[in-house]
């Protein structure tokens, strides 16, 4: 073993270790029920009923949406959700949390709710859609059309199909029923650590829970998705996506120094330059680490890459920084510049009330 793979070798023990240990505390018992074997799926299936919108300038998020709530009978156009999810126009990303939050908080006008997992397989996916569940996915996007190079995307999920190795979406940009092969879902899905995002009816939230399997408990999800980036890591040292995935798990799980380890290896391998636009578990390890310089290296250099300017994390995270710092009325000028592109960003007014003592 040569000094890189000792390297990383002793980084991937560094971030096993401690995983293990939460692991044993936090992992469910099994239950008879979690362990009887899946009932076998259908070699294809097509959900139909949905009403497609191609997306509006920046408005892929929204769109999905819009057509995964249209199964359920939600009749609006995408701008109503674009309205609340990013009142600016040129807000470059919605983030997964927030579609759930929108879902689950501002569409009670009809019965539907949705959640979060990660770690999705192929086998998941062809499940929700065969059990009546559609799910949006986020992945790693470049198509042709646009040439702007990576960027992340959603995509709604409404079909399979075993014979042609396909997974068939409604794609916001690129078209309807458009299909893609396994091996391309799993290719770019991996960008965004197997998101997913099922939309499910009150009445059928333990159908879902069952469907969903190990993934069902929210600790153990988190368990199994960082097995997986783990895996990929261990059996490919070079791959900056499964670094990063382990970090965003470890962030999710509170582990935040092991989290840094694995953000500073991704950062160090390489990452799409656009990649923080997406996703900010780097900029939360480094907080509650300390390493505010490295927030505001990273948020500056956001800010000038041509477009990061116009995504509210980076100024939400820099005011975190900011205040960590101890430099209170700069944190409160990025609060207040956060909330001045979206309104609805409510973990800036968290901030912004504390500070303010409102």
């Amino acid at each position: 073993m040569n000094g890189f793979s000792r390297k990383f070798a002793a980084l991937l023990m560094m971030l096993v270790l401690p995983m293990a240990l939460s692991a044993q505390e936090a992992a469910p018992e099994a239950t008879p029920e979690a362990t009887e074997a899946a009932a076998p799926l259908p070699p294809s299936y097509l959900l139909n009923g949905f009403t497609y919108h191609a997306q509006w300038w920046n408005n892929c998020g929204p769109a999905t949406l819009t057509m995964a709530l249209s199964y359920f009978g939600y009749s609006d156009d995408q701008g109503r959700a674009a309205n609340w999810l990013k009142p600016n126009s040129e807000d470059k990303n919605v983030s997964p949390w927030q579609m759930v939050e929108y879902v689950n908080t501002q569409v009670s006008d009809i019965d539907v709710y949705s959640t979060i997992r990660y770690g999705g397989t192929l086998e998941r996916l062809k499940a929700l859609v065969a059990n009546q569940f559609p799910v949006i996915i986020e992945a790693g996007y470049d198509p042709e059309r646009a040439n702007q190079g990576w960027m992340g995307h959603y995509l709604l999920v409404i079909g399979y199909d075993d014979a042609q190795g396909v997974i068939i979406t409604h794609d916001s940009y690129a078209g309807a029923s458009l299909a893609y092969t396994y091996e391309h879902i799993e290719e770019h899905w991996q960008h965004f650590n197997y998101i997913y995002m099922p939309l499910y009816a009150s009445a059928r939230e333990a159908d879902l829970m069952e469907v969903l399997g190990t993934d069902a408990d929210p600790t153990q999800n988190l368990i199994n998705a960082f097995e997986i980036a783990r895996e990929e890591a261990t059996a490919d040292q070079s791959d900056p996506f499964a670094w990063f995935n382990m970090g965003s798990i470890l962030v999710e799980l509170e582990l935040y120094p092991d989290a840094a380890i694995a953000f500073n290896t991704a950062r160090n391998l390489g990452l799409p330059w656009r990649m923080m636009w997406y996703q900010f578990g780097p900029y939360e390890a480094y907080y509650q680490t300390g390493d505010y310089q490295t927030i505001l290296e990273i948020a500056t250099a956001i800010r000038n890459d041509g477009g990061g300017q116009y995504v509210e994390e980076t100024f939400y995270y820099a005011g975190l920084a900011r205040e960590g710092l101890g430099e209170t009325q700069r944190a409160i000028e990025n609060y207040n510049a956060t909330l001045a592109f979206n309104p609805n960003f409510t973990p800036a007014r968290e901030r912004l009330n504390a500070l303010q003592g409102s």
